[in-house]
């Protein structure tokens, strides 16, 4: 039947999503994706338009489950229990894999200038969601109470850090490292007296 895709569309993009999360955004190719998804690549072309679409549907995957694990951790009664939750399923996400993939965000992110504005913008939007995430966490009682700082600060600084965290991954790749050094954040973040 004409028009009938012939693969696991949900195979396929989990395949193209490990391409590009472990080699990036300039160096993986249309053949990358086709070996990796184990589909002709005129297929890939015909049925998703080239890279750029690809990658986005992709990503939407890897958004959609990144923030449902960051909701699941920011529910946590208390701003130190969610921030804490919060920022173990970060440092997860981008230490996952053998060797690590890092964080695909921010990985993509540094070549913004190969990626354009559609994947800017795309990017972009996933760091806002995560500050509302994070923004609506802890602007509940008790964690709004608990907080050094007025909700909305909070979590520009909550997610802003873990960029910062997702550089130090791929520079130390340590864990460990990253774990305490978001332990201290929290702790200067959530009020002692908390």
């Amino acid at each position: 039947m004409a028009g009938v895709r012939q693969f696991d569309e949900a195979k396929v993009l989990a395949a193209v999503l490990d391409v590009f999360w472990r080699k990036g955004w300039e160096a993986t190719s249309m053949a990358d994706l086709a070996e990796a998804a184990e589909v002709q690549r005129g297929s890939l072309y015909h049925a998703y338009g080239g890279k750029e679409p690809l990658f986005l549907l992709a990503f939407d995957t890897y958004a959609a489950r990144f923030q449902d694990e960051a909701r699941k951790a920011l529910a946590a009664p208390g701003a130190r229990a969610a921030l804490d939750g919060f920022y173990a399923v970060a440092i997860r996400n981008m230490t996952s894999g053998r060797p690590s993939r890092g964080c695909l965000t921010t990985k993509t992110a540094t070549q913004a200038e190969a990626v354009g504005p559609v994947i800017r913008k795309r990017l972009a939007r996933l760091v806002e969601d995560l500050r509302q995430l994070v923004r609506e966490a802890l602007s509940t009682e008790p964690a709004r109470s608990q907080l050094a700082l007025p909700p909305e600060d909070a979590a520009e600084v909550v997610v802003t850090f873990t960029r910062g965290l997702a550089v130090m991954e791929r520079i130390e790749g340590d864990p460990a490292r990253l774990r305490r050094t978001a332990a201290a954040l929290v702790t200067g973040l959530v009020r002692e007296d908390a």
